[in-house]
């Protein structure tokens, strides 16, 4: 059997130290289920480009399409570089450079100890997030007339395709068909953005006729999110655009335990996916082994259920859950366990499940 290539992207901050666990667990399952991975580490960072001025070079980006099964990143951001851009080039850049039009957010409260909504327990909480993932207002169209001066204007454009948006909306309804999910919610805000917007009614509107045995609603997005911390208990698939995927994103996160524990995959169907826990560099914590590696590991797991690698995926959710519950966690979630401690923690309950 041939080798699935990772490419593996620490990065900065406690990128490294939660990448370093995630790691540590692929190796261990790749033990234990013979998975044949072949980890492949690469530099780019805020330290490499300081050094070098390289953020993430073209050719890498096609190496990576053509040679590699997935990419597993971790957080990038650095003060040392206030403009960010060696963030935006690696991250964004490879989302649009690869076409990972599918952002995949699940939200699943492992312990309602957790949540911070009264009287909810781990079934109530258990939805998954489509978030497009290369258009709307991400794609940087506009610009800055006369800046600096008090006439100073600044414009940013939604941009919304055909093509974007029906290809988002009906990789969700096919999640939700195949995981015998009975219910999509697409949110928008086509009250006030009629025209970027009315495309997505449109488009939903026609999708959903391919298939009627799920049930299917529109939401506008700020009734969305007051309906989320009402009663997430009524949501199983969300679809939404990039900007608005951004936040409820990061809402449902919190619904889960934080961004410490929260899992992403930036996927196109039959492609390269690109799979980052999404709490960021966290600098002000960083090389203290307070990083919570749950997310890393987590994502590691949804990295590893998209390649195929069923059983290990299976086994690694349930090891995180296991210990969690038993409160073998980072001090974020009340533990008293270190970065590594808690990796090493999630790798010996792996080798006891069944």
């Amino acid at each position: 059997m041939g080798k699935t290539r990772i490419a593996v992207i620490p990065g900065d901050g406690i990128g490294k130290e939660v990448i370093a666990e995630g790691c540590k667990v692929l190796e261990a399952l790749d033990r234990r289920f013979g998975l044949g991975l072949s980890l492949e580490y690469f530099p780019w960072s805020a330290d490499h480009y300081l050094a070098t001025g390289v953020t993430l070079p073209d050719e890498q980006i096609e190496t990576y399409r053509n040679d590699f099964a997935a990419i597993y990143l971790g957080a990038v951001g650095d003060p040392r570089v206030p403009s960010n851009q060696h963030a935006k080039d690696i991250l964004l850049g490879m989302r649009f450079k690869l076409d990972l039009y599918v952002n995949l957010r699940p939200v699943s409260l492992i312990d309602e100890r957790l949540c911070p909504l009264k009287g909810k327990q781990a079934k109530d909480v258990q939805i998954t997030i489509f978030r497009e993932n290369t258009e709307d207002l991400y794609v940087e169209v506009g610009g800055v007339f006369k800046q600096g001066t008090p006439d100073e204007v600044a414009i940013n454009e939604s941009i919304n395709t055909r093509k974007g948006v029906e290809r988002i909306i009906r990789r969700a309804f096919e999640y939700a068909r195949d995981r015998k999910l009975g219910r999509v919610c697409m949110s928008d805000k086509a009250n006030v953005l009629r025209y970027g917007h009315g495309l997505w009614q449109r488009v939903f509107r026609e999708v959903r006729t391919e298939f009627p045995e799920i049930q299917s609603r529109h939401m506008y997005v700020d009734a969305l999110c007051m309906e989320i911390i009402r009663a997430p208990e009524n949501f199983d698939v969300i679809v939404t655009s990039n900007m608005f995927g951004d936040i409820i994103t990061d809402l449902g996160a919190a619904l889960a335990g934080g961004l410490g524990v929260a899992a992403s995959g930036n996927i196109h169907p039959g492609g390269i996916g690109l799979f980052e826990p999404v709490h960021g560099s966290a600098p002000d914590i960083a090389g203290k082994g307070l990083a919570n590696p749950v997310g890393a590991i987590s994502t590691a797991a949804l990295m590893l259920d998209y390649l195929g690698f069923k059983d290990a995926a299976r086994v690694t959710e349930q090891a995180v859950a296991d210990n969690i519950r038993a409160g073998y966690t980072t001090p974020d979630l009340g533990g008293t366990l270190s970065t590594a401690g808690a990796g090493d923690c999630i790798i010996r309950r792996i080798a006891e499940i069944q």
